[in-house]
């Protein structure tokens, strides 16, 4: 399936996008698509059969905001380095462990909400990212069967990074990656029976119409199932948590002087293979 949330900040309502791309209205059956849905297989049942049976209202799309696809977000885990071509890009050495670090759940927006260049900032950059969100608790998991079991689907996320703030500002890298509507999140959560290997994605950005990154997630250093299973050892994942699991080569921090950094007026679109496409245009905060 395909899920979503759709109407004004902080007042979407619940959606399905079916398999002839109409959108569906989810209200009468779930209050929204947040953790306590993702944790009920019965009411998850309950929308599948709902939609197979063609009963479910369409929505007419014109003008509909699309928001993030997961409502009343925990906690925004990031894994950061995780993918070869991007560790070479910059520098840094193959890690020999995750790289973790945490994003604010208030930096998540909608698929195409204005992305906002913060005040000060010289190096904001782009990343497209592989989701993962939690449907099952999560607490010091085995095996990668375990912890791909614990996934209730996948979505695209833009970890916007302020470079400047992140690396040459002392202390963790968290001043330059919570900056306000710094994780675009969306348009879809995809449900893992449509993710059949969250290994054989690609991913692709650009900017102003111009490709960036390339990637494909076969060049992540952890994969999906040992990123989950990593992260489950030193914090409890709940149903609603995102992953976010690293970006490929071609940010602007990898590129030669001067380096392309976004500024206001620049549009950014993102992709990857199944799971929809973001838009965001850039203005100053």
């Amino acid at each position: 399936m395909k899920l979503l949330r759709v109407g004004p900040a902080g007042a979407e309502r619940p959606a399905l996008l079916d398999q002839d791309g109409t959108l569906r209205d989810l209200s009468a059956l779930v209050g929204d698509v947040d953790g306590s849905l993702l944790a009920d297989t019965s009411a998850l049942d309950r929308i599948r059969a709902a939609a197979g049976a063609g009963v479910l209202p369409a929505l007419d799309a014109t003008g509909l905001r699309i928001g993030p696809p997961v409502g009343r977000i925990g906690k925004v885990v990031c894994i950061g380095l995780n993918y070869h071509g991007h560790a070479a890009e910059t520098g840094a050495a193959t890690p020999a462990e995750p790289v973790v670090f945490l994003k604010s759940a208030d930096t998540v927006v909608g698929p195409d909400d204005t992305v906002l260049v913060p005040r000060r900032s010289t190096k904001t950059d782009w990343e497209v990212e592989l989701a993962i969100v939690i449907g099952r608790t999560a607490r010091y998991l085995e095996t990668d069967e375990e912890a791909l079991a614990h996934v209730a689907g996948y979505a695209v996320a833009h970890d916007v990074s302020e470079r400047e703030f992140q690396i040459e500002r002392g202390g963790t890298w968290d001043k330059g990656k919570n900056c306000e509507t710094f994780n675009p999140l969306g348009p879809w959560l995809v449900t893992t029976d449509e993710v059949p290997d969250p290994q054989a994605l690609s991913l692709k950005l650009w900017v102003n119409g111009e490709l960036k990154q390339d990637g494909h997630t076969s060049d992540q250093i952890f994969p999906v199932a040992e990123v989950v299973r990593y992260v489950s050892q030193f914090m409890t994942l709940y149903p609603g948590d995102i992953i976010n699991t690293g970006t490929p080569a071609g940010v602007a921090m990898g590129q030669p002087e001067p380096k392309p950094y976004l500024r206001a007026g620049d549009v950014v679109e993102l992709e990857i293979d199944g799971l929809g496409r973001q838009r965001q245009e850039l203005k100053d905060a």
